[in-house]
């Protein structure tokens, strides 16, 4: 089984990771922690490794490169591979979701756009988590990240930029996962979120109902 956590920088997908993975691990699961392309062996792994992802929202070059010689392979890589062993949980921390977003909020650049209008095309997972935070709570945790670069601040000072990568994500990215949860990190506790993926992974009931936030709520407050 594969869970994605996915959303805006700061949002707190490293501390869901790690939550996530606890409570996994507690209820008899092992647990894979990733990032970057699924697969073992990619070919362009090495290659576009040398092109500066911290620039990918300001440049169509590196958006197209990642989304096509990247996740499009990645995809066709994976499908052919077996599926995590029985018990295994992967957690993907941020995948092409995010590529496609920042294509979009940055550009809009084309094969961003081809990846939204097509997004079947790229790996899906079992249980897809998108987390926010308002641009407030996102400012704090900024001020004391020790190195935070380029995309970070403009995704705390650029409200319209932080707004259309949260709309992609959820009215695009979002509709090929089997089961998609969305998360403001500011009103719920890691340990909250980590009991609703996990029962909602698992198929178990949950023990409280976590409010999950409006589409146009996350919006706004982006």
């Amino acid at each position: 089984m594969r869970v994605l956590i996915d959303g805006l920088d700061l949002s707190g997908k490293t501390t869901l990771t790690a939550a996530l993975a606890a409570e996994l691990e507690a209820r008899g699961r092992t647990v894979v922690e990733h990032r970057g392309f699924l697969a073992v062996r990619h070919p362009a792994r090495r290659l576009l490794k040398k092109l500066p992802l911290v620039r990918q929202p300001d440049s169509t070059l590196v958006t197209t490169a990642y989304l096509t010689a990247g996740y499009v392979l990645d995809s066709l890589l994976v499908r052919t591979r077996r599926a995590e062993p029985a018990g295994t949980v992967l957690i993907q921390d941020g995948y092409v979701d995010r590529t496609v977003a920042f294509g979009m909020a940055g550009g809009p650049y084309l094969a961003a756009v081809l990846a939204l209008r097509w997004p079947r095309v790229f790996a899906p997972f079992d249980v897809a988590v998108y987390l926010h935070a308002p641009a407030d709570a996102r400012r704090a945790r900024l001020g004391v990240r020790e190195t935070p670069d380029a995309v970070d601040i403009r995704g705390v000072e650029d409200g319209e930029f932080a707004a259309t990568f949260t709309a992609m994500l959820t009215r695009g990215m979002g509709r090929r996962h089997r089961k998609l949860l969305v998360f403001d990190t500011s009103a719920h506790s890691p340990e909250e979120m980590a009991t609703a993926i996990a029962d909602a992974l698992l198929g178990t009931r949950a023990t409280a109902v976590l409010p999950l936030s409006a589409l146009r709520e996350l919006e706004r407050a982006a």
